[in-house]
């Protein structure tokens, strides 16, 4: 039953077009790539006031990274920078098998289906690689951005 719901989300944001697009009004640009299997995104957020208003992503990669990237783009709309970045560093977290207690995770929203990849060491710079882009874009805001 779960492994039919982790397939099914798979399926269902890795196909999603809604957050596959230019952002008109992005404030941070950041590229994200993986060279050992091909996957490579590029994240676009528009932050104003130390809020993600909004967030898409464009890129080519397996399911798992497609689904990952679509699931945090999802979760990350409307977050502070703050809890964008606290976000990020659970799920990827969940995925090392460091947090693995449900009602912690609880705030992922759906990406917390994917906490079984932390038994698949090959997928899991697929499923974290927007997770550390969206880290890495989140940080240029440190170096005193306007955001």
């Amino acid at each position: 039953m779960l492994n039919e719901i982790y397939t099914e989300l798979i399926a269902e944001h890795s196909q999603a077009k809604e957050n596959r697009r230019q952002l008109e009004h992005a404030t941070i640009k950041e590229r994200g790539h993986n060279p050992s299997c091909g996957d490579d995104i590029t994240l676009e957020l528009e932050v104003a006031d130390g809020v993600i208003k909004d967030a898409a992503f464009d890129g080519v990669g397996c399911a798992i990274s497609q689904a990952s990237t679509d699931m945090m783009i999802e979760l990350m709309r409307g977050k502070t920078v703050d809890e964008a970045r606290r976000l990020a560093e659970l799920f990827i977290d969940m995925i090392k098998g460091e947090v693995t207690d449900d009602d912690e995770l609880a705030e992922l929203d759906e990406a917390a289906a994917l906490k079984n990849i932390s038994t698949m060491p090959a997928r899991v710079k697929c499923a974290t690689l927007a997770w550390h882009t969206l880290d890495t874009a989140v940080k240029t805001l440190d170096g005193g951005g306007n955001a």
